[in-house]
C-alpha cells in the first residue's frame, strides 16, 4: 500500500482530502505544517505528497525543494488556493510532480496520485535491478579459491577505487569482461555507464564511427550526429576488449583522449571533451606485438598502467568443480529443470580437460550437459564423445586414457588435494606416502 503525506494548516480540508484519498486505497498521514510534514517523512516511509503553498510556517514551494534534496524518491504535488505563474514555474524546478488549484483542478488529484504511484513503483523497480546488476557483477560473485584467481581478484580489489587505467590480459574465455564489470562497480563511477566493445568485431573504419561518433553528412548515410561509445560512457567506464586488434593509425587517436580527454568526431571540426576510465583487455603479448609494429609503444604504456593476468582455467583445477555446479545450477532452471546432483565421474572428466577455451567453454560444455539431461543427475553421456574419449599427457608424455592405472592415481590425488583445499602435507597423510612423494606425483601429472 502507497502512503500519501497532506500538508495543509486548513484541518477540515485536510480531513475531506484525507477521506477522498483513503477510499482509493491509500493510507494517508497528516500534517499542518512544515515542521510537523518534516518530522512524519523523516519517521514514515511515504511515497507522495499533497502539500498546500501557504503554510503557517513556510511556503511550500520552498518545502519541496527541502523534501526532494532529502528525500529524492517522494513526489511532491502541490496545491494553492490563487495559482500564479511564478510559483507554478519555481514549484517544477524545485522538483515538484505538478502544480494545481484548489477548487479547480481537484478532480486532478486521484488521476495525478495514480501517476505518481506509478512513477515510484518504477523508480523502485530501477533501483532495484541497479541493485542487482551491481551484485551480480560484484568481487564477491567471481567463483574460484584457487591461489591464481584469488591474487588476480585482490590487484582488482585494489586498482579498483582508483580512476587508473587497467590492462587485462590472459587467454580468451578468462573472464576479461567479468573482471572489468567488478572493478567498475566497485568504483566510484559505478553510477554512471560500463560501455563495452570488441575491438576484433569491427573494421578500422567502423571502429573509429562507434568509438568517436560522427557529424552528420560525414560520409553517404551519415543523416544526423551520432554519439560514440565514449560519449555514451562519458564519467564512467569504457572497456575496450581485444585492444590488440586495433588499427595503428587509430591507436593514436586513442592514445590522444587517453592524454587529453578529447577528441574529435569523425566529419567534424569541433573538440569534444570527455571523463572516461579506461579498462583494456587483450590475449595477445603486446610486448611482442610492439616488435613486430602492430602496436604503438606509447599506447602500451599508457594502458598497462595497471595490468592483471588472468589464469588460464588449466592452472585453476581447484575451480572447476564450483565452477561447474554454479553453471549446472544456473542452466538448470533457465531450462525449469530441477538437476541437483553431478556425478564424480563427471567432475573427473571435466577436470581432466586441458580447456582450451577456458571458462567459456566449460560454460558450453555444461549447457550442452542440462539440455541433455532429462533426470536429476549429470552423467559423462551428456558430455561431448570427443572429451569422453580425449586422452591425456602426464609429465612423463605418456598418453593416459579415464580407465587405465595411471589415470586412477591420478584422479585420485586431485581429489585429495581438493578434500584437503591444497593443503599438500595433510594430503600426503591421508595418501599415506611421503610428502617427497606426493610432491613428485603432482609434478609428474602435472597436477596444480
Amino acid at each position: 500500500m502507497k502512503t500519501v503525506l497532506i500538508i495543509d494548516d486548513e484541518e477540515k480540508l485536510r480531513s475531506l482530502l484525507t477521506k477522498i484519498v483513503s477510499l482509493e486505497g491509500y493510507e494517508v498521514l497528516q500534517a499542518g505544517d512544515c515542521k510537523t510534514a518534516l518530522k512524519k517523512l523523516e519517521q514514515n516511509n511515504i511515497d507522495a505528497v499533497l502539500c498546500d503553498v501557504k503554510l503557517p510556517d513556510g511556503n511550500g514551494v520552498d518545502l519541496c525543494k527541502e523534501i526532494k534534496e532529502k528525500y529524492p524518491p517522494v513526489e511532491v504535488i502541490l496545491m494553492t488556493a490563487y495559482g500564479n505563474i511564478p510559483d507554478g514555474v519555481q514549484a517544477i524546478k524545485n522538483g515538484a510532480f505538478d502544480y494545481i488549484v484548489k477548487g479547480d483542478d481537484n478532480n486532478k488529484i486521484i488521476p495525478l496520485l495514480s501517476r505518481v504511484t506509478e512513477k515510484v513503483n518504477l523508480a523502485k523497480r530501477v533501483k532495484q535491478l541497479e541493485k542487482q546488476l551491481g551484485n551480480k557483477y560484484a568481487f564477491e560473485n567471481i567463483i574460484g579459491k584457487s591461489k591464481s584467481i584469488q591474487q588476480a581478484i585482490e590487484f582488482a580489489r585494489k586498482v579498483a577505487i582508483t580512476d587508473t587505467t587497467v590492462l587485462l590480459t590472459g587467454e580468451t574465455g578468462t573472464g576479461k569482461e567479468v573482471f572489468a564489470q567488478a572493478i567498475h562497480q566497485e568504483s566510484a563511477r559505478n553510477q554512471y555507464s560500463f560501455v563495452a566493445i570488441n575491438c576484433a568485431a569491427f573494421s578500422k573504419d567502423l571502429l573509429e564511427n562507434e568509438l568517436f561518433g560522427h557529424k552528420a553528412g560525414a560520409f553517404t548515410g551519415a543523416l544526423k550526429d551520432q554519439k560514440g561509445l565514449f560519449e555514451e560512457a562519458n564519467q564512467g567506464t569504457l572497456f575496450l576488449d581485444e585492444i590488440g586488434e586495433m588499427a595503428l593509425d587509430l591507436q593514436a587517436k586513442l592514445l590522444r583522449v587517453l592524454e587529453t580527454g578529447t577528441f574529435i568526431r569523425v566529419g567534424d571540426t569541433k573538440i569534444t571533451k570527455v571523463n572516461v576510465r579506461i579498462i583494456a583487455a587483450t590475449n595477445r603479448n603486446l610486448q611482442q606485438e610492439i616488435e613486430a609494429g602492430h602496436f604503438r609503444e606509447d599506447l602500451y604504456y599508457r594502458i598497462s598502467v595497471f595490468q592483471i593476468k588472468l589464469p588460464p582455467l588449466r592452472e585453476r583445477v581447484l575451480d572447476i568443480e564450483p565452477l561447474a555446479r554454479h553453471f549446472v545450477a544456473m542452466f538448470a532452471a533457465r531450462s525449469n529443470k530441477k538437476i541437483n546432483h553431478v556425478t564424480d565421474q563427471y567432475l573427473a572428466f571435466l577436470k581432466n580437460n586441458t580447456w582450451k577455451g577456458n571458462i567459456r567453454e566449460l560454460k558450453n560444455i555444461i549447457e550442452r550437459s542440462v539440455i541433455l539431461t532429462d533426470q536429476d543427475t549429470i552423467d559423462i553421456d551428456s558430455l561431448p564423445i570427443d572429451l569422453q574419449q580425449k586422452p591425456m599427457e602426464s609429465g612423463a608424455n605418456t598418453v593416459l586414457s579415464a580407465f587405465d592405472l595411471s589415470s586412477v592415481e591420478r584422479l585420485h590425488i586431485q581429489k585429495v588435494i581438493n578434500y584437503t583445499n591444497g593443503n599438500k602435507s595433510e594430503a600426503a597423510r591421508l595418501l599415506n606416502i611421503a610428502i617427497t612423494t606426493l610432491y613428485r606425483k603432482l609434478e609428474e601429472y602435472k597436477i596444480q
